[in-house]
């Protein structure tokens, strides 16, 4: 599958926060994604030593809502990108991309095991894959990076609106328990879907654990190219 190039990899970090802040006005975040059947939904995910510059990509497309696994791929590359917080896409956009580029079907939706909006910049790795395939992306990450939240009931489908409190408290996000006395998951917009339909895909798609299933599924498939390729 042909990807059409949006910039430049072989930035400083400085140039990367530069590029974040201008890619950030591009994202489209009020659009509406509603549940439908015969969506091909695709899960991605990393896996890598932090120290490493070795990154393990997997991309992982189920169709909705029956859940068959349609295809997957996986692939290890060589990474120049220093870990500087705040500009983890620029280490695992790339991976992720060349995975994509090997799958024989175009998905209807993407699903990231990072951050979206909920990001310092509002550019999280959710948004930088969502504009670099011009495809609906959603952040569903398992730790919080910045806001906070109300305290959530314990049973599934709870919700509570993630602020940001440097920002007016603006809501960037939302806390969504996805799975009973389970810490919840922090979904946030990629791109070219709204907050409502981010929250439904991702309750829709978590299957009796924590993580939805196309980036729960996408991380076991990471973990295990990581296994069977890392170097040395």
């Amino acid at each position: 599958m042909r990807i059409k190039p949006l910039h430049r990899w072989d930035l400083a970090p400085k140039e990367a926060v530069e590029c974040q802040r201008d890619l950030a006005q591009r994202i489209q975040r009020h659009e509406p994604f509603p549940l439908r059947d015969g969506v091909l939904v695709a899960g991605a995910d990393i896996s890598y030593n932090r120290f490493s510059p070795w990154m393990h990509a997997a991309v992982v497309v189920l169709r909705f809502p029956d859940g068959d696994v349609v295809e997957q791929t996986a692939v290890t590359e060589r990474v120049a990108f220093p870990y500087v917080p705040g500009l983890l896409s620029f280490r695992e956009a790339p991976p992720i991309l060349a995975a994509w580029g090997q799958l024989r079907h175009r998905p209807d939706l993407l699903m990231v095991d990072g951050q979206g909006y909920a990001h310092p910049r509002r550019f999280g790795l959710a948004c930088h894959l969502g504009l670099w395939l011009d495809l609906a992306t959603v952040g569903c990450a398992k730790s919080l990076l910045i806001g906070c939240h109300a305290p959530l009931p314990v049973r599934v489908g709870s919700q509570a609106p993630l602020l940001d409190d440097r920002a007016e408290q603006e809501t960037i996000g939302m806390a969504v328990r996805t799975r009973q006395k389970v810490k919840p998951i922090y979904v946030s917009v990629g791109h070219r879907i709204d907050l409502a339909s981010a929250v439904a895909w991702t309750l829709a798609l978590s299957r009796g654990y924590r993580q939805p299933e196309p980036t729960r599924l996408a991380h076991h498939a990471a973990n295990a190219r990581r296994r069977d390729h890392e170097p040395g």
